[in-house]
């Protein structure tokens, strides 16, 4: 009776070891192996076996993580203080890496994302953010690609969401904007009376080129007027001599 429950203690512990030596690893997933506490192999995935006390497993989720940046407060190269938040797109590629090279990688690359954006974005004006986010999203998406490398994780994406503005200083770039743009009403009105006042430099000097055309213009001018209602029209004598020497 003693022998049986003795080896059914050790059946069962040793069912308890076996269950737990065996792991499934998902696609998306691989298992870092340490030994005695040392690195052995990367595993997975599917059915791996990992020895109770001598072998731990450290689990490493390979699919692109997306990743929010809290809102950073920013001041600008014009010092114009604005909130900028962001979002960063990376996944690991060396599982090894990213286990032994540093302690919690998602919060090592959420911590790395923030300074950077800040000092990013704070060698910058205001207007190089809100029109040139394209190319800052590239500049800080390389500085944290080179540096997140020695840990395994690839950045592949940033994307600056939001750039956001006080009350006052939004109302000041309103007020810019209006200047500008009756600046540019002023020069376009100044353009069009420069371009008319030489079109009739232009037609003076033909009409004094053509005394005839001259004639031929008050005529055309008397036409305009003859539908108002006007009594009495004054002809001018040398128009009148001048139209009876047209007319032979």
């Amino acid at each position: 009776m003693i022998f049986d429950y003795f080896f059914g203690v050790i059946g069962f512990a040793v069912l308890a070891i076996l269950v737990n030596a065996i792991k499934i690893l998902r696609e998306y997933e691989r298992g870092v192996i340490f030994q005695l506490g040392r690195f052995w192999k990367v595993k997975g995935p599917g059915l791996i076996i990992v020895i109770p006390v001598l072998q731990q497993i450290e689990r490493v989720d390979l699919r692109v993580v997306v990743m929010d940046v809290p809102t950073q407060d920013v001041i600008s190269r014009d010092n114009v203080s604005v909130k900028v938040n962001a979002v960063v797109y990376f996944r690991v590629i060396d599982p090894e890496k990213a286990i032994i090279q540093v302690e919690k990688f998602l919060d090592a690359v959420s911590q790395l994302a923030q300074t950077t954006l800040r000092s990013v974005l704070g060698q910058h004006e205001l207007d190089d953010m809100l029109a040139e986010r394209e190319k800052l999203n590239k500049d800080i998406q390389a500085i944290l690609d080179r540096q997140t490398d020695a840990w395994g994780i690839k950045i592949s994406n940033v994307e600056i969401k939001h750039v956001d503005l006080d009350e006052s200083m939004i109302r000041a770039i309103a007020a810019q904007a209006e200047a500008e743009r009756q600046r540019r009403a002023k020069v376009i009105h100044a353009t069009g009376e420069k371009q008319a006042a030489n079109e009739l430099v232009e037609a003076a000097k033909r009409l004094a080129e053509e005394p005839n055309a001259i004639q031929l213009r008050y005529l055309q001018t008397l036409t305009e007027i003859a539908g108002d209602k006007s009594n009495t029209i004054v002809f001018p004598l040398d128009l009148v001599k001048s139209a009876k020497e047209m007319l032979g």
